[in-house]
């Protein structure tokens, strides 16, 4: 039978898509094109926002128009927190929300045998098991993305999350150190750690922390990259900033949310830390491991930012000097505290303020590869991708470089010299 896959929203759902893609290609159902006539459509939904449900809702009208008879599965985050609204749309089969997920393939010869209508969606309240999926093989062929942990306990005020995941559930540590040693074996040169709270790892175990973690993974033989997809500031501890100093297999990158640049706009977000902490520990992080990049999230526009409040978030922008920011406008969620404000931001205003953080952003993004452009040391890229007139990759400092065409880089670590300060594509030349 025919199983085609749609994922909606963040890495880790990508990650969840392609071990659900390898349970059911184990088992001798063919994968194929989510545009294509199928058997069995699988959306993986998110619900980051309203967009994201409705997103999500048109996606699986298109599943239940290209074949009336095929079965359709709905799972992930949007399944998790509205399984009501999902159920009302003629055509669905199965919903599941996030956990269990190795039992969708039960779930769906289930249905097929019986064909009635089924719901799995759990009480995340007092969920503690992390479901163990394993990856051995991604569409891109250099990097392998690799989660550690679910759920998240900081309920910021804007976020739906903890509500579609639920708390926090760390992998085992020898288990995360299996999957990497296999995707290794498999010819993957970089490893990108994911979760959705990538730092807490750890927390809800009693013999391992997200450092040990790390401790561990560097010896992993033959692993020649090992990436943090994101950490918040007040998880980057001190021995995990010296470990990162002393060993060359952890990217000179590092991910660290800013959200905003005002106190008093943290405060409301509920977020953990003030701009003088944020860019203290940036200073430390500097002074340890150099030219490190330091890439962010920023949220414009959340209920009540006064134009001063946005130029105080510029004015931390700046301190910061990130090499690259990814900038989104607020967007309400129904079922956050955020949602309910009555000082909603008009779309204009929004709008505007979104165009000039992100022209900053070009600025900074020059800035950064103009100070890389005069080091004397070559960079290292990956390269992932070779066309007929590029092979194109990431620095370890998360640079993207395009240099000419010759398909033998194809996944292989090369020096290579920055000829350009580009920005999004930056230029180079094999050292």
């Amino acid at each position: 039978m025919k199983v085609a896959f749609y994922t909606l929203g963040c890495k880790v759902n990508h990650y969840e898509s392609e071990a659900l893609q390898t349970l059911f290609k184990n088992k001798g159902y063919e994968i194929v094109d989510f545009k294509a006539y199928a058997d069995i459509y699988v959306i993986n939904t998110c619900t980051v926002t309203n967009a994201s449900d409705s997103k999500s809702r048109k996606t699986i009208r298109q599943a239940v128009k290209r074949n009336p008879d095929a079965v359709v599965a709905v799972i992930g985050c949007y399944a998790q927190v509205d399984h009501e609204t999902i159920q009302a749309i003629d055509g669905v089969d199965i919903i599941q929300g996030t956990t269990d997920r190795a039992k969708l393939l039960e779930n769906v010869k289930r249905f097929l045998r019986d064909r009635n209508p089924i719901q799995s969606v759990q009480d995340l309240t007092r969920y503690k098991t992390f479901d163990q999926l394993n990856v051995t093989s991604f569409e891109e062929q250099t990097r392998a993305f690799l989660k550690i942990q679910d759920g998240c306990n900081e309920f910021c005020s804007y976020c739906i999350i903890p509500f579609a995941r639920g708390r926090i559930r760390s992998r085992k540590k020898d288990e995360v150190l299996k999957e990497a040693q296999v995707l290794v074996d498999k010819g993957y040169k970089e490893i990108v750690l994911t979760g959705i709270h990538t730092g807490g790892y750890g927390s809800d175990l009693d013999d391992t922390s997200f450092y040990d973690l790390l401790n561990a993974m560097k010896d992993i033989e033959g692993l020649e990259r090992l990436r943090i997809s994101s950490i918040e500031i007040n998880q980057l501890t001190d021995e995990i900033i010296a470990l990162m100093q002393q060993h060359e297999v952890f990217a000179r990158h590092l991910h660290i949310p800013l959200q905003h640049g005002s106190d008093e706009i943290l405060t409301a977000m509920r977020r953990r830390y003030t701009t003088t902490q944020y860019l203290d520990k940036l200073r430390v992080i500097r002074e340890k491991l150099g030219d490190i990049a330091i890439t962010t999230d920023i949220i414009v526009g959340y209920p009540g930012e006064s134009e001063a409040q946005f130029n105080e978030m510029k004015t931390t922008i700046k301190a910061a000097q990130f090499s690259e920011m990814h900038v989104f406008p607020y967007s309400k969620r129904s079922g956050t505290k955020a949602a309910q404000s009555k000082e909603q931001i008009h779309g204009t205003i929004k709008s505007m303020r979104v165009n000039e953080l992100l022209g900053l952003n070009e600025t900074l993004a020059q800035q950064y590869r103009q100070r890389m452009l005069t080091q004397s040391r070559p960079l290292k890229v990956l390269f992932e991708h070779c066309d007929e007139d590029y092979c194109k990759g990431h620095t370890s400092e998360y640079i993207y470089v395009e240099v000419p065409a010759d398909k033998t880089l194809q996944n292989t670590l090369q020096p290579i010299s920055l000829d350009s300060d580009n920005y999004p594509v930056a230029q180079g030349s094999i050292a």
